[in-house]
């Protein structure tokens, strides 16, 4: 039985993508045209690759590692869309949110320890990896406040500056989702 047995097919679908949904609330933080947008993907992608490669992995590292080599990506479940950049980066922040409580829920401290250090990884290389504002790249500031302010909301939603221990002991409201009661009672809306 490997790691990812620990998951169902959604739940791994909310851990694998996690690391692209901390760089994207920076993106959406604070949008940065064409160019920065290449460069902002290339550094999430980067981060990743640089986190699963790493010599000493944990398990759930390997098994990524194994998903981002092997198999095809798995459909994405239903959301809502995004209608404007605000609604992307509070979406890509319950995701991570989401992800989060399920490595902590469902692997080892050293998992979870190896997943919040990719997250911040992903998150500071994607705020670097474009000037913001300025002109044609000149003037501009690697890194800017709303950018620095969703990089200071991960931390704190990873558990601050110390030991990163999540404590929740309930999902976040997306994964405790359950069916609403339909006209006639039951779960069934039809």
């Amino acid at each position: 039985m490997s790691l990812k047995d620990n998951f169902t097919a959604d739940e791994w679908f909310k851990v694998m993508t996690g690391p692209g949904r901390a760089g994207a609330a920076v993106v959406a933080a604070s949008p940065s045209g064409v160019t920065g947008l290449l460069a902002e993907a290339g550094a999430i992608a980067a981060a990743v690759r640089e986190s699963v490669s790493r010599e000493r992995r944990t398990p759930l590292m390997e098994a990524m590692a194994a998903d981002l080599l092997g198999q095809p990506a798995a459909r994405a479940p239903e959301q809502e869309r995004a209608r404007n950049v605000e609604d992307v980066k509070n979406q890509s922040l319950e995701g991570v949110r989401q992800a989060l409580w399920l490595v902590n829920a469902k692997t080892s401290p050293e998992d979870a320890a190896a997943y919040r250090d990719m997250l911040m990884l992903v998150a500071q290389r994607t705020a670097e990896a474009a000037t913001e504002g300025g002109f044609l790249g000149i003037g501009g500031e690697r890194v800017n406040d709303k950018e620095r302010a969703v990089i200071e909301e991960l931390r704190q939603m990873l558990g601050g500056s110390g030991s990163g221990v999540i404590t929740h002991e309930t999902p976040p409201a997306a994964l405790d989702r359950r069916p609403e009661p339909g006209p006639d009672g039951s779960g069934n809306s039809n």
